[in-house]
């Protein structure tokens, strides 16, 4: 899919300090997302992987500090205006009850649409690429609910992908899916990343994973980064015991490379 919005040249975190109301998650992070890279935030749970990634999709407005695109704060910027540039699949996604895939797909137009404006070719080009581009053309007149837990992720990706948004930001997008599924839709948004030069951010709990297919890998420990950059130069035993408490050896993937963690048992 070709963007009508450029692909930002900058996005990042800037001193992000991030709560709910509560305690302090997130103290003084900064964060710069690579341009065109799929990033992957690990870390245990309740680090503030997924507050962090709340923040930098404008859902959770930070105590202090800013998110940034191109220099500019998105809190400053009209809804619709960030809506061009992230698309956000949180945890858990719900769709209305019957509604088919088509309808939800072109739910993602709606940043694009004007008060008065009608559908468009371009919006109805737009849906048919992302359903094709997910491999649900042949689905499109399908409930939702009929679909099986992956074909179901598939859609809300199709969804943020009509929206056509150079960044993608998900939230787990793996969780509950069987291994099969997990490396179709991280297969796809390898493609999405390396095909059409989107921007990817996403939350995932499997570390081994996470290092076959980012880019750029960032591990937190109680809301801050311990370590961030290459797969390769990230996941080594001493950051897998500074951020998870265990012990692991690192060796190379056999298949891809990339660097493999092998938890060992407690002495």
């Amino acid at each position: 899919m070709q963007h009508k919005t450029p692909p930002p040249q900058t996005f990042t975190g800037k001193d992000l300090y991030l709560s709910y109301g509560g305690p302090t998650i997130v103290e003084g992070l900064s964060i710069s997302i690579p341009n065109g890279e799929i990033s992957v935030i690990v870390g245990p749970n309740g680090c503030g992987k997924s507050t962090l990634l709340k923040s930098l999709a404008r859902i959770l407005i930070p105590i202090s500090g800013s998110v940034l695109i191109n220099g500019d704060d998105i809190q400053s910027r009209p809804t619709k205006d960030i809506a061009r540039q992230l698309g956000l699949l949180p945890q858990n996604p719900r769709s209305p009850d019957t509604i088919i895939v088509s309808d939800l797909v072109r739910r993602g137009r709606y940043p694009h649409q004007g008060i008065f404006s009608q559908w468009s070719k371009d919006d109805e080009k737009a849906v048919k690429e992302a359903l094709a581009t997910t491999g649900l053309s042949e689905l499109s007149e399908r409930s939702v609910d009929e679909l099986s837990g992956g074909q179901r992720q598939r859609v809300w990706i199709a969804m943020i992908l009509a929206q056509d948004t150079p960044i993608m930001l998900l939230d787990e997008p793996t969780t509950h899916l069987d291994i099969a599924h997990q490396i179709e839709i991280l297969e796809l948004l390898k493609k999405l990343s390396t095909q059409n030069g989107r921007t990817i951010v996403m939350v995932l709990h499997d570390l081994n994973l996470a290092a076959r297919y980012a880019t750029n890998l960032v591990a937190m420990r109680d809301g801050k980064i311990m370590k961030g950059g290459k797969p390769e130069d990230v996941v080594t035993s001493q950051m897998i015991h500074d951020v998870f408490s265990i012990e692991a050896q690192i060796i190379k993937d056999p298949v891809t490379g990339s660097p493999l963690c092998i938890p060992l048992p407690p002495q």
